[in-house]
């Protein structure tokens, strides 16, 4: 089946639907056999996934050397990765959740020279001559901390930023944004720039929608587009016994079942809902989960797939499991063209 296509901003990127997250392939918690990764991506390609996200920080540069092997003379792929780290060389004392990285340690560098020499190393990495989007990855208090990050972000929206816009005046890139984990730095970057995109992992899901009335509206206001990273909130949604990347809350818990006895009510895969639901709010043109095998992608695809009856979302929204300003899909699946997802 198809997966349809949505426009980037004002570009000419058209990205899937449905697209693919790099950071599980590089082994985040779990290793992934290097075959297991190259033939995930192999097989989205085959089932009609353009769209691949990727970093230098998913496992120190082992996600984008797999992401640019399987991609490398490939047509219509939309590749994005990330600035905000130098790998330099020399294996880091802790590599945190990255069971198998590479012997490399990142280095913050969110400056002008920092995203220049980031951009050029991600284009080695991969082995190709081009990258259409870069993100300014992991920016905001969430990540460095209330001493530091103020002054980081300011430097990521001065010189980081002036890089960004060269690049993109150029035609080296077709997109800028930023990658991030919290909704706020999203808000406080909007006043500060001309941006493409955000990538937010998590904050519009099936299990929260505070965006809705903050953040959503003032990107539609700003023709700032958004791609949802996380859908599943880091497992919770898929079965799993992790909520952002931490231990699952009893209310997040509590939700969940309830969520899952109104979808099973109908038939419908809980993870088939969450993977569907973003899709809805206009400026939302992608979400991008991590499979780690082709068995985990085509599980999702088939949730992807999955017929959902209307009455699913108003019953959710009933029982106030959805915020009931909501946009919820219109149709069955996304497989159409859905124009209200276009610029």
């Amino acid at each position: 089946m198809v997966i349809a296509t949505n426009t980037i901003g004002e570009t000419d990127l058209k990205v899937t639907q449905l697209g693919l997250g790099g950071a599980s392939l590089a082994g985040i918690f779990t290793a992934v056999p290097e075959q297991e990764a190259r033939a995930t991506i192999a097989t989205s390609l085959q089932e009609g996934i353009n769209y691949f996200d990727t970093a230098p920080f998913y496992g120190y540069g082992l996600s984008e050397r797999l992401i640019g092997d399987g991609l490398r003379g490939q047509v219509g792929v939309v590749i994005s990765t990330k600035v905000g780290r130098i790998l330099t060389p020399g294996a880091a004392p802790d590599p945190g959740a990255w069971v198998a990285a590479l012997p490399f340690t990142p280095e913050y560098d969110y400056s002008y020279d920092g995203v220049m020499r980031s951009y050029e190393a991600s284009l080695q990495r991969l082995g190709l001559d081009r990258i259409d989007i870069l993100n300014i990855h992991d920016i905001g208090n969430l990540t460095h901390g209330e001493e530091a990050g103020p002054a980081l972000f300011e430097t990521a929206m001065t010189s980081g930023y002036r890089a960004l816009e060269e690049l993109r005046a150029s035609g080296a890139i077709s997109a800028f944004g930023l990658g991030v984990n919290e909704a706020a730095v999203c808000e406080a970057a909007l006043g500060r720039g001309d941006w493409d995109m955000f990538l937010l992992a998590g904050r519009y899901t099936l299990l929260e929608q505070e965006t809705l009335t903050t953040l959503l509206p003032k990107c539609a206001a700003q023709g700032t587009d958004i791609v949802i990273g996380g859908p599943f909130n880091s497992g919770v949604l898929v079965g799993g016994d992790s909520f952002d990347y931490g231990a699952v809350p009893n209310h997040v818990a509590q939700k969940v079942a309830a969520m899952t006895r109104v979808c099973e009510a109908h038939g419908v895969a809980l993870p088939a809902a969450a993977l569907h639901f973003p899709l809805a709010h206009p400026v939302v043109k992608s979400t991008i989960p991590g499979p780690r095998s082709p068995h985990e992608l085509k599980q999702i695809l088939d949730w992807w797939h999955q017929p959902i009856p209307a009455v699913l979302w108003s019953d959710l929204i009933a029982e106030g499991l959805l915020h009931p300003d909501a946009p919820v899909p219109a149709h069955p699946a996304p497989t159409q063209k859905d124009t209200c997802h276009e610029n």
